[in-house]
């Protein structure tokens, strides 16, 4: 039996990340910023300036639309701010966002993400990994696909992937064709081959570094605490697809 090689993902925070998801081959790439934090809402410019680059280097742009860090129960000003955001990306050029909202109980709230759904109008959109922490993660992709989204983005409701491979092989099998599963947290050379091999759709990683802007200088006390920030890493996105390769 072969096994398809699946799509691939990238999770970048900026133009850079763009070219560098390009470089290696990648479909699409889900821009955020605040990647750290689990990314939230990419500001205007940097979505601007982002598609800019996606169209010159052939990649789909699917923007993560998050109001904040915390939970996935949203009020409804919250959601009423992620719509907006969502049409916004939209008419700016994004192929699809990548969503998600759950109800006080931890189920997927089907109100919210059908507002969410309607504002992209023809967009794809995707189930983020909320997906992973609602009780049936299996359950949940029914949900979705009840919703006419594209796809879920899961860990199989792990911490990380490869952990949570039986649930990602379930999830594809009720899945059926008729929604993809994307699977994504964790996921690097090591354990990519492993993933495609349950015959999810597509893989999703950041292929970050860390950068610590020191430098050699010494800073004033009012830098303590700073610390680095990340960047997508060209050897490292190369890494994974070589491992899908072999």
């Amino acid at each position: 039996m072969t096994t398809r090689t699946p799509a691939l993902e990238i999770a970048v925070n900026g133009p850079a990340g763009v070219r560098i998801a390009g470089a290696v081959g990648a479909v699409r790439v889900e821009l955020a910023q605040a990647l750290p934090l689990g990314g939230l809402t990419p500001s205007p410019a940097t979505l601007e300036l982002s598609i800019e680059t996606a169209r010159e280097v052939g990649v789909e742009v699917h923007v993560l639309v998050r109001p904040r860090a915390g939970g996935f129960h949203y009020d409804d000003d919250e959601i009423a701010l992620s719509a907006l955001d969502v049409r916004r990306a939209i008419e700016a050029g994004a192929h699809g966002v990548v969503v998600g909202a759950l109800d006080p109980a931890g189920r997927l709230d089907v109100d919210a993400m059908t507002r969410l759904r309607d504002a992209a109008g023809a967009g794809s959109v995707t189930l983020h990994r909320a997906i992973d922490v609602t009780a049936d993660p299996v359950a949940t992709l029914v949900a979705a696909r009840s919703l006419g989204l594209r796809r879920v983005l899961t860990s199989g409701g792990a911490s990380a992937a490869i952990d949570g491979i039986d649930t990602l092989r379930a999830m594809v099998s009720e899945a059926a064709g008729a929604i993809e599963v994307m699977a994504g947290s964790g996921v690097d050379a090591a354990c990519a081959a492993a993933l495609a091999g349950v015959g999810v759709d597509a893989l999703h990683f950041s292929a970050k570094r860390t950068v610590h802007e020191d430098g050699g200088v010494r800073m004033g006390s009012a830098s303590d605490g700073v610390g680095g920030y990340e960047v997508t890493d060209l050897d490292t996105a190369r890494a994974v697809v070589a491992a899908l390769a072999a």
